[in-house]
């Protein structure tokens, strides 16, 4: 097995001392396309412990939308940031990379590896290069748009942040009310689309040494696992889940109840569309949650494009990324 020192190392450099960074395992890639038994496996054979990077995976009653690691696989390995958060409850990039930066020391402390993975680049990007420093939000600003919000409904706002910031609703559900509220506020207080500070965030240098793994496979094959994905999820009670929650007294229009498949669902109880519709529409914006994964994750630097059963290759390459 495969161990880390978690002791202190120092370089020297023209007489100044440089602290060595903790070496660390990423796997990334699209919805589907099989993170969490590649993670597994991976921290299996590396003596390593897995940290999620998914911004669903982390709130708690919502298992089976969200394909969270079950209990057995649970046991395999050693699984942080999964299934802790409760769904009312806001979770971001800075909270998240507070999170698993506490638990990456304390692996590393332990000698062992800490693995990240999941599929929410932004996430994975704070944690590797630091969040950009941005404006913060105007408390003022906000109050008024949650006041539009409950009075007009998220479509109304939602064709709002068409006319001043197309990209960004291209983007947003119409009936993702927190996403609209903050891409206007930013528009509001700067000026500024909040689709354009996305695209020119000043990340930081490398907070970790970080050997990431992006999985790929045949795009036509991955989106034949998604809609299979999403029929076995239906079989196991994806509705009935989402009905649960609802009646725990998590309402619909929740930050975590706008996500793929629970916001899907929705619509079917509120009679907006056929159970059949609903699948159906579920499939087409997960294939496409995942082209955009596919597009973000391009662009990440230093990144190890491997197959998702290529295990062999993965292996052989971290023990040489960790030796």
């Amino acid at each position: 097995m495969v161990g880390i020192n978690h002791n202190p190392k120092f370089l020297y450099l023209n007489n100044k001392i440089i602290f060595c960074m903790i070496k660390i395992i990423t796997i990334c890639g699209p919805t589907g396309i099989g993170k969490t038994g590649f993670a597994i496996a991976l921290a299996r054979e590396l003596n390593g412990e897995i940290i999620g990077a998914d911004s669903m995976q982390i709130y708690k009653y919502m298992d089976v939308g969200t394909a969270k690691p079950d209990q057995k696989e649970r046991q395999l390995a050693v699984h942080h940031l999964v299934d802790f958060l409760d769904p009312a409850d806001d979770f971001d990039a800075k909270r998240f990379t507070a999170l698993a930066d506490q638990a990456i020391s304390d692996i590393a402390k332990r000698g062992r590896v800490p693995v990240i993975a999941g599929g929410t680049g932004l996430y994975i990007r704070a944690l590797l290069h630091g969040l950009f420093r941005g404006k913060p939000a105007c408390p003022a600003t906000l109050d008024k748009l949650n006041h539009s919000l409950k009075e007009k409904g998220a479509p109304a706002l939602h064709e709002q942040l068409i006319k001043c910031d197309p990209k960004a609703a291209e983007k947003i559900h119409p009936n993702d009310g927190f996403r609209i509220v903050r891409a206007l506020e930013v528009f509001l207080t700067t000026g500024v689309p909040i689709s354009r500070c996305q695209k020119t965030h000043d990340f930081k240098s490398d907070r970790y040494q970080s050997l990431t793994f992006g999985l790929h496979m045949d795009r036509k094959q991955l989106y034949d696992r998604i809609n299979q994905r999403v029929d076995i999820m239906m079989a196991q009670g994806l509705l009935d889940e989402v009905k649960t929650l609802v009646n725990q007294g998590y309402p619909l229009e929740l930050k975590s109840m706008q996500s793929i498949g629970y916001r899907h669902m929705g619509m079917y109880l509120k009679g907006e569309v056929s159970l059949e519709e609903a699948v159906r529409l579920l499939k087409r914006d997960t294939r496409r949650y995942a082209k955009r994964q596919f597009t973000w994750f391009n662009k990440e630097k230093d990144l190890i494009w491997v197959r998702a059963d290529d295990m062999e290759k993965a292996i052989e390459t971290a023990k040489d990324f960790l030796a």
